[in-house]
């Protein structure tokens, strides 16, 4: 879909505009398109409370519904009551592994629709379609799809094989693809989109509506591959904020971090190894982090034989730690890294291992506490206290005890923050806490638990990772809560309109007596 700058005149606003079209925006899209949720004629939940609370108004739709009477007594693992609902009707005793047929239902009513436009970078899928194509994802294949198509299924006509109950992401960004299209959404997407303001602006009724300017990247119509950058404008009543947080990669802060040979991505890794700058016979890569990524970064270079040191904040056995919440028979390839944290640790007061030195493959008779797994060694507990141009990384420990690697190349993989430069003092105000940077884990945007509105800024949503909710399997109860409200919105204006209709019919037909 092509835009064009837009005048306010009313038929030209839209009652939502949503930012980002990874599966949040997308499962958002399905919802506003007409697709409603019913409790199924033989439909059956394993929780007695939901099942007799869905079987008192069988007839009305999950959108009719009260949600929040709904989520009482119900327990998962997101803090977000209506994603647990949401979760635990799509897939029922889905914690257990159990595969639970649901108990809704879909139908199609197009008289639902609630017209809407979705904006996007790139193709929709969001940032799945960046992600490293060939890595397991962390979710079982059943938790990453969305409703009305069955990934499983999608996969066996794709004559592909799911590993492990798992897909990769590339495989997840092509289903995100073909569900936009099988749906019959497409002509609510713009991508190749950048939206660089969201603003209020007063319309003159008196009333204010989203302003929501950017750019769209276009071939041209001249000759040539030329692509060109055409400013647009369009006008809403509602915006939601579906962007993700992939955006912009923390820092640490530190002295040396913007050398050339201190990354932040694990595509840098990537290039890297596929341009040959990086090999077996290279000085160590310094993997800094504990999250998934950055087991990932470990992963890939010790799979090229290429020697790691890998840092990290936290002890090896932090429940906090990610490894430590993941089934082992499910995910063994990160099971393989935490034991490799485990098992491989640089011992205070020791000297450092040169791992460079290390052959590649320990010998049977190796007494050397450091050939468990040869090429790699890990710094718990310790954090990166300066980075020197001669290639050099001086690590630190909680006493204060300092060592000093020779890298090749430095890999800062300690999560990402949104990018909302868009919004005023970049969306700060809206936060928990506006004194601080938005972050996914510490300081999620605030909204309303059964609506998504942003309790700082009626008439703007916020869902996924910008309300703490990192998993596809999750972020679909914000789509339901937010279209929900809407519905609910566009009802009573509705109404309003009925009932002014209404009076001025009464008024014209009335007669005054003197």
């Amino acid at each position: 879909m092509e835009l064009y700058n837009k005048d306010t005149f009313s038929e030209d606003i839209l009652p939502v505009v949503i930012v980002g079209n990874g599966p949040s925006g997308i499962c958002l899209s399905y919802l506003l398109s007409g697709y409603t949720p019913y409790l199924s004629p033989d439909g059956f939940h394993p929780n007695p409370i939901l099942h007799n609370k869905l079987t008192e108004n069988p007839h009305l739709s999950l959108f009719d519904q009260d949600l929040e009477y709904l989520c009482e007594g119900l327990e998962g693992r997101s803090s977000n009551p209506v994603a647990v609902l949401f979760d635990a009707l799509l897939l029922p005793d889905g914690d257990f592994g159990v595969d639970c047929a649901s108990p809704l239902i879909w139908r199609h009513e197009p008289e639902r629709a609630t017209p809407h436009l979705v904006l996007g970078k790139g193709p929709p899928g969001g940032a799945w379609h960046a992600m490293e194509g060939s890595m397991l994802t962390l979710s079982l294949a059943n938790w990453m799809e969305l409703p009305g198509l069955k990934l499983k299924e999608w996969m066996r006509d794709k004559r592909r094989n799911l590993r492990n109950d798992r897909a990769t992401p590339a495989e997840i960004a092509s289903y995100y693809q073909h569900y936009v299209t099988k749906m019959g959404l497409e002509k609510s997407f713009a991508c190749s989109t950048t939206v660089t303001s969201v603003s209020r602006v007063s319309l003159e009724s008196g009333c204010s509506v989203w302003m929501i300017q950017g750019l769209q990247r276009r071939a041209s119509s001249g000759e040539g591959d030329e692509v060109i950058e055409v400013p647009f404008s369009v006008y809403a009543e509602n915006v939601v904020l579906a962007t993700g947080t992939h955006d912009i990669p923390a820092r640490l802060g530190v002295e040396g971090e913007n050398l050339p040979f201190v990354c932040h991505s694990f595509w840098e890794l990537e290039a890297a190894i596929s341009s040959g700058r990086l090999d077996r016979a290279s000085e160590p890569v310094l993997v800094v982090g504990a999250g998934l990524t950055a087991a990932d970064a470990v992963l890939a270079a010790h799979h090229l034989n290429t020697p790691v040191y890998h840092a990290f904040r936290r002890p090896v056995s932090d429940p906090a730690l990610i490894f430590n919440q993941l089934p082992k028979l499910l995910y063994p390839e990160y099971h393989k890294v935490h034991q490799m944290m485990s098992r491989q640790q640089h011992k205070v007061g020791e000297t450092v291992v040169n791992l460079s030195n290390q052959p590649l493959s320990s010998p049977d008779d190796s007494t050397s506490p450091y050939t468990c797994y040869p090429g790699y060694l890990s710094f718990p507990k310790h954090h990166v206290a300066a980075f020197r141009p001669d290639g050099k990384c001086v690590l630190e420990d909680e006493r204060g005890i300092q060592t000093v690697l020779q890298v090749s190349m430095a890999l800062v993989l300690i999560g990402a923050h949104p990018n909302l430069s868009f919004l005023p003092e970049h969306g700060r105000p809206l936060a928990l806490d506006s004194e601080e940077s938005i972050s996914c884990r510490r300081n999620p945007l605030d909204v309303d638990p059964y609506t998504y509105e942003c309790v700082k800024e009626p008439g703007m949503y916020a869902v996924g990772p910008l309300v703490g909710e990192n998993f596809v399997r999750f972020l679909k109860g914000g789509a339901l809560a937010i279209a929900c409200d809407i519905a609910r919105k566009q009802s009573n204006k509705l109404q309003e309109n009925c009932t002014t209709s209404s009076l001025n019919i009464q008024l014209t037909n009335c007669t005054l007596e003197a």
